[in-house]
């Protein structure tokens, strides 16, 4: 099994729009890359959607033509989360291009004929924070919901109230940010036709029976609580657990009512290296093994299958909705559509070009799941092996 999807390759911060080769019913003319300005959000401040650091939400915009003129690919990108006041400050400080929109000009963009939109990630909480108030000492703006509406308000004067097709993508707190904000996408762009979410990257599990199941639940519940996220989340969910269990995918997939389609590793390296954490006090150890799975004594090996059954097992129970599309596999990687050479490499997983498009145009369904592979592969993916 395995993925390829060719596409010509983009500048490190926008490495996606493949999804567009995948989702085209015709041949794509392809052009050179062209550069594309920010564009800032008209009356951002105004509107209350602004980035952590107090400046206008931007995005990039590169217009449609062709067949395309009429068709929308609006990606939102990961960045991971924070959810205290310090870890905020620091990613305001540290971290300029996920928290501000200041000194952002251009971006590289593969020239495919859709409408294609960049928001930039700039408030921590995969777009669905909304907080009025602003802590006067920190100067930190939680508004991630608002930019988020905002940017696709902006959008629909541009041209996305007359989508026929429109797509809503992303990669890990981006493709996170995709399953939580896909039924509202769908509600902004009423009149389209097709309206579908692919989630790469963003099904991140509880593995409530796993190490460190207490750290992960502290992770979104402190997102949760800090971007005042509750009043976003389905009330199907939060009516029957905690508010930040249902920032887990798990809790939320089967109440979503746009289709959606989930791209992910079983071995997701991200989940495995930073969210497993089996042994805190031999720290060490367990960054050598997750770095090189080569190098993992048989008890910490266990655990990284533990995971990869454990994560099969919760996405066998999200059910069998007819309009998801699943493709799960045994690369140990996170992020697929988003680093350079992860959908060129000859030794990636290959999952022909047109499994998005059957599944995005219903000709037919894509349930593809490898249950096969039991050890976290080597796909030399990219510039360097992952194992």
């Amino acid at each position: 099994m395995g993925i390829y999807i060719p596409t010509t390759m983009a500048d490190h911060w926008l490495k996606l729009l493949i999804c567009v080769i995948a989702l085209s019913n015709t041949k794509v003319n392809v052009r050179a890359s062209e550069m594309v300005n920010i564009t800032l959000l008209s009356n951002a401040v105004e509107k209350g959607a602004v980035c952590l650091d107090g400046s206008p939400a931007g995005y990039h915009y590169a217009k449609g033509y062709g067949d395309g003129a009429n068709s929308w690919m609006i990606y939102l990108p990961g960045g991971g989360w924070c959810g205290r006041k310090q870890s905020c400050i620091d990613r305001v400080k540290y971290s300029p291009m996920l928290s501000s929109t200041k000194n952002i000009t251009q971006e590289t963009f593969d020239f495919y004929n859709w409408n294609r939109v960049f928001i930039r990630y700039c408030d921590g909480s995969s777009f669905m924070g909304d907080v009025k108030k602003v802590d006067p000492e920190t100067n930190l703006h939680k508004r991630g919901s608002r930019i988020f509406t905002a940017v696709i308000d902006e959008l629909l004067s541009k041209g996305l109230k007359n989508a026929k097709n429109a797509m809503l993508t992303g990669n890990s707190a981006g493709g996170l940010a995709t399953i939580l904000n896909c039924d509202r996408f769908r509600a902004l762009v009423p009149n389209a036709n097709t309206v579908k979410c692919v989630s790469d990257s963003g099904f991140f599990i509880h593995a409530k029976n796993l190490p460190n199941a207490a750290g992960r639940e502290r992770t979104f519940a402190r997102v949760v609580h800090f971007h005042r996220i509750s009043k976003f989340l389905p009330k199907s969910c939060t009516s029957r657990m905690k508010p930040g269990l249902c920032f887990f995918p798990e809790n939320l997939v089967a109440d979503i009512k746009t289709p959606l389609f989930l791209l992910n590793s079983d071995f997701d390296k991200f989940q495995i290296q930073v969210n497993l954490k089996p042994h805190p006090v031999d720290n060490p150890g367990w960054v050598n093994c997750t770095r090189n799975i080569t190098t993992c004594t048989p008890p910490q090996l266990q655990i990284i299958k533990d995971f990869r059954n454990t994560f099969l097992e919760t996405v066998k129970g999200l059910g069998n909705n007819p309009s998801r599309g699943l493709f799960i596999n045994s690369c140990y990687i996170h992020d697929f559509l988003y680093l350079m050479g992860r959908y060129n490499s000859q030794d990636s997983p290959k999952l022909h070009n047109k499994a998005i498009g059957d599944w995005y145009f219903n000709r037919s369904s894509v349930r593809l799941i490898d249950t096969k592979i039991d050890y976290p592969l080597d796909c030399k993916i990219g510039s360097g092996n992952f194992v």
